[in-house]
């Protein structure tokens, strides 16, 4: 294990961020860790994240992590009161999981609001248990999406309900998320992590070259359109989509 990843394994759980190493052969565990704010995203918590997954996507041993939350919400998003204080919200650890070197699974656990839900479809993909839900409320506060949303959001779940769920922000449940595609599961609310570290380690054990070759086909057939509204997003939010900072 690299130092920086020997580092990253050691949070305590009074940081944003908890991390479980190798709950399953090849497999890391990260949890936003802020439940008192049902882990809205700080300008720490982003910078924690971005500086974990780096470390952990550059150990060699590291062949799936599952992302979730501690009880009771997956992410409310950006954190209000750190826009209200003019905070800076670095987009680096959306784009280190868009560009993620291995599989990254969403564990939902509750609710995933606007960046929570960008934070969610930046992962390979999404199960949830029944407590998930989601929303995505940009436009009843005024903010353009900035982190993937425009593009995302249509791929998982069809332009229709994308509009629907962005242009209402009212939120979708668990049987409905399943249903549209934007969770490949639902399991009982106390099965949610078990599930997702198995799926991570059935994950770990495949040959990893071949693996790697299939998600960059899936990659490319997502993104042949993808792109361009990643792209229109960017021009309209004024963020700029390059790739993540070393």
């Amino acid at each position: 294990m690299t130092d920086e990843a020997d580092r990253a394994a050691r949070p305590t759980d009074a940081g944003p961020l908890m991390v479980v190493d190798r709950p399953a052969a090849g497999v890391v565990m990260l949890s936003l860790n802020r439940p008192a704010k049902n882990n809205a995203l700080s300008a720490a918590l982003l910078t924690e994240l971005d500086a974990l997954l780096r470390a952990w996507f550059d150990e060699p041993a590291t062949r799936a992590v599952v992302l979730t939350g501690t009880d009771p919400a997956f992410c409310a998003g950006v954190d209000l009161d750190g826009i209200a204080a003019g905070d800076d919200f670095p987009p680096d650890a959306i784009r280190r999981l868009r560009t993620a070197p291995v599989p990254v699974i969403a564990a939902v656990n509750g609710a995933a609001v606007t960046g929570g839900l960008e934070l969610a479809l930046a992962c390979d993909f999404r199960i949830g248990s029944e407590l998930a839900r989601f929303a995505d409320t940009h436009a009843r506060l005024g903010f353009t999406p900035a982190w993937g949303m425009a593009a995302r959001l249509p791929q998982a779940v069809g332009q229709a309900w994308a509009r629907q769920i962005s242009l209402t922000g009212s939120f979708v449940d668990a049987g409905t998320a399943l249903r549209i595609g934007l969770l490949n599961e639902v399991v009982r609310h106390d099965r949610l992590i078990d599930r997702a570290v198995e799926l991570a380690g059935l994950i770990a054990r495949t040959d990893p070259e071949t693996a790697r070759r299939i998600r960059d086909l899936y990659t490319i057939a997502r993104d042949g359109s993808g792109g361009e509204a990643l792209e229109a997003e960017a021009r309209a939010s004024h963020v700029t989509w390059d790739e993540p900072r070393t």
